[in-house]
């Protein structure tokens, strides 16, 4: 023992020595940011604002298993009724309010840069740009939430623990941002920001905000929705009016749908406001491969949503040829429907050598409900290999821009024939699919909103469509109040097997799949729907949390 502190008195002797010497340890770090040092140029502000942009919402073809587009083999437990209260939450933890720590952080200190004034707005828009996102995010899980926008320290109990504010304040402070960001955003014609956060991307972002949000006050009858319905036509259409961007099309109805999203390059592509671009060795993901293992499956009440190529619901339609068969179902049906859906010819592999893994047979029961979503996937098997895809995937896409203007202005009751004509229209052309006429619109009798208006149903049919996969469905149900569809059988049935479908597989490949009365495909053989309860629109905060800071309480409703 007696040497051992002998040791120590001699380490400290060392220590204190080195200390003096050119006050060593008052230098600041020389390897890592340090706050009096850095924020003094552009270049400063531009790499500390890159890290938040792999947190963009990339839209991903298989992204919606949390709703009633979709079934997996395993089920969503939040669905099923079968999530419980947290003791911790990734999205409540420490690390779960990083982005806003940092993005605080940042705010507090852009000002320092040594430069012009507008250029370092458009720095501070972007800042602020993400923290509406994160904090949007926030809302949409958990309601109420503390707003916090000035640093944390170690000092800020206050802060730290702060009680929640209620949802319309936290949403009007991020229309604030949002607004700041719209003024401030570099020109998207800003060759210097091309690929960063540009006005452009900034009104793309308040479009979708304000439609959700709005919406949200309007069907939970928070009110005060007309506010934000108008902000979310004003910001759509100031996109559509720039003309920057156009609806992709080729002249191939039967494949522009498809191969919009299945491109290696989509800067340049005029449906494009922001997209995440992958290199081959710099930056890939693992899409395709994801797809492939865990095929996506529709569920039949998604299918049966596709009206035919006339415009008209299957209920109503002389074209319908009922869905005995898939190859049946698809006949005369709106040309986006082979284009997400596989069907009959669809080729999953297309090698090397010029051969090809065409679809014959519905693929069950690898795919759960033989509805398999080929959206993004890509019969390159170039594209598989783990973790080195270089398709790029839309983080903001036009038609998404113009939906919310046309939704926006149906909400408001100002959505004329002109307005359908320049938004849904025009995405219905890409495709060959009969235009929508106001006029002679008729509520189908099999609609998911039978007490909707009839224009403003077809609108929410049309986004559904159109937007499938790319993760929007369940926040739309939660602004439109609209759960209970998770409710409907639909939700967990996919196609006919009938016995003499059945007889063309191999007995063993669907001796395990069940159907119902129906002969519908079962997902999950031992419920025959899933059950909403009011409590899921909203997250339980976790226990530990409410435990350390009772400030937050009550816990939301119904957990």
């Amino acid at each position: 023992m007696r040497t051992i502190h002998a040791l120590y008195i001699f380490a400290l002797i060392l220590l204190l020595g080195a200390c003096k010497k050119e006050d060593f340890l008052d230098r600041f770090p020389q390897d890592a940011i340090s706050d009096p040092t850095y924020f003094k140029n552009e270049n400063d502000l531009k790499l500390y604002l890159n890290r938040f942009y792999d947190a963009l919402p990339v839209q991903r073809g298989n992204n919606e298993a949390n709703s009633d587009n979709f079934a997996q083999g395993n089920r969503n437990t939040f669905l099923a009724g079968e999530y419980v209260v947290p003791a911790t939450d990734d999205n409540w933890s420490y690390a779960g309010w990083a982005n806003i720590r940092y993005v605080n952080y940042f705010l507090q200190r852009y000002n320092r840069a040594e430069m012009d004034a507008a250029l370092k707005n458009n720095y501070a828009a972007e800042g602020r740009f993400f923290r509406a996102l994160f904090y949007w995010d926030k809302v949409k899980r958990y309601g109420a939430v503390p707003w916090i926008n000035t640093d944390l320290t170690d000092t800020s109990t206050a802060i730290l623990f702060g009680p929640r504010q209620p949802h319309k304040q936290v949403m009007d402070s991020v229309l604030a941002d949002l607004n700041f960001a719209v003024a401030n955003a570099a020109e998207a014609t800003n060759t210097q920001f091309a690929g960063r956060i540009t006005k452009d991307v900034a009104l793309a972002l308040k479009a979708r905000i304000c439609l959700w949000e709005g919406t949200f006050r309007k069907y939970q009858a928070l009110g005060d929705e007309q506010t934000y319905l108008r902000e979310a036509v004003t910001a759509s259409e100031t996109l559509i009016n720039s003309g920057r961007y156009s609806i992709y099309k080729t002249g191939n109805p039967q494949k522009d749908y498809y191969n919009l999203f299945i491109q290696e390059e989509l800067r340049g592509n005029k449906e494009t406001i922001l997209a995440m671009r992958y290199i081959k060795d710099v930056s890939m993901h693992n899409l395709t491969r994801q797809i492939s293992d865990v095929w996506p499956a529709l569920t039949k009440n998604f299918v049966r949503s596709f009206l035919d190529k006339n415009g008209v619901p299957t209920a109503l339609s002389p074209l319908y040829q009922g869905d005995e068969t898939l190859d049946k179902e698809m006949i005369d049906r709106d040309p986006r429907f082979s284009q997400i859906v596989a069907t009959r010819g669809f080729s999953f592999t297309n090698n090397p050598n010029g051969t090809r893994d065409e679809m014959t047979l519905p693929r069950i029961p690898g795919v759960v409900t033989g509805y398999a979503a080929v959206k993004n996937y890509s019969p390159d098997p170039a594209q598989w290999n783990a973790n080195q895809s270089t398709l790029d995937l839309f983080i903001f896409r036009y038609a998404e821009t113009l939906l919310i203007y046309a939704e926006a202005k149906a909400e408001l009751g100002e959505a004329d024939q002109a307005v359908i004509d320049k938004t849904i229209n025009k995405i219905r052309e890409r495709v060959g699919m009969a235009n929508m006429v106001i006029a002679t619109l008729v509520k189908d009798p099999q609609s998911i909103f039978p007490t909707l208006p009839v224009l403003l149903d077809e609108i929410r049919r049309e986004r559904r469509i159109e937007l499938v996969g790319e993760g929007f469905r369940f926040d739309d149900l939660l602004r439109w109040k609209a759960g209970n569809l998770i409710n409907n059988a639909e939700t967990i049935l996919g196609m006919k097997l009938t016995p003499a479908l059945r007889a063309q597989y191999p007995t063993n490949q669907v001796s395990n799949v069940q159907v119902d009365a129906n002969f519908y495909i079962r997902v999950y053989p031992n419920i025959a729907a899933r059950t909403w309860n009011d409590k899921m629109y909203l997250f339980p905060l976790p226990t530990n949390e409410l435990t350390l800071n009772p400030a937050l309480l009550p816990q939301n409703q119904g957990w």
